[in-house]
């Protein structure tokens, strides 16, 4: 009997212990990939690239993302009205990258359209929902954001993934699980 390579780690009874551990077993859930926008009180444009985007409710419709209490964008996020999540594309790992990072004008040299509530919505995603902020909640280190969407868009392109600290695209096949 060949022995499993892919055996499970256990880092013992709970998180605490090993925040590492812990970072490494969420890092297994792949995610999609986002730059959520906003409008500062000074009119100027804010954005940052977010992983934490879900689904929350159908009827009405809600989303959520979380950002962290130590971010700069924090006071636009949750002091603002509107929020765009502009769900980026495999072609997009530029603009992940340049959200990612702390850069002087994130959006020096891009062409943006603004949504509601003058949120800019970047050109070129797979998807983008623009959403009115319903509420923020906290979360450990963390605010959770819960937008109402009012509009959104979709496209075909493939969407852009994040897994175990790295970038790749999201590969629609057929179920391989059904049966």
């Amino acid at each position: 009997m060949q022995p499993d390579t892919h055996a499970a780690r256990w880092a013992g009874d709970g998180p605490s212990g090993d925040p590492q551990a812990l970072r490494k077993a969420l890092g297994s859930f792949a995610t999609g990939v986002t730059v959520v926008t906003t409008v500062a009180p000074d009119g100027s444009p804010v954005g940052l690239t977010a992983s934490s985007f879900n689904s929350v409710s159908m009827d009405p419709p809600l989303i959520l993302w979380s950002l962290s209490n130590r971010s700069p964008s924090l006071a636009a996020f949750t002091e603002g009205s509107h929020f765009a999540v502009n769900v980026l594309t495999d072609e997009q790992v530029d603009l992940c990258h340049r959200f990612g990072r702390p850069v002087a004008d994130k959006f020096a040299g891009l062409t943006v359209t603004p949504g509601a509530g003058g949120a800019p919505l970047l050109p070129g995603a797979a998807a983008q929902f623009e959403c009115a902020l319903e509420a923020v909640y906290p979360g450990g280190d963390h605010q959770i954001l819960l937008g109402r969407v009012l509009r959104f868009r979709w496209s075909e392109r493939t969407p852009l993934l994040f897994c175990r600290g790295k970038l790749g695209a999201a590969v629609p096949s057929e179920p391989a699980l059904a049966g």
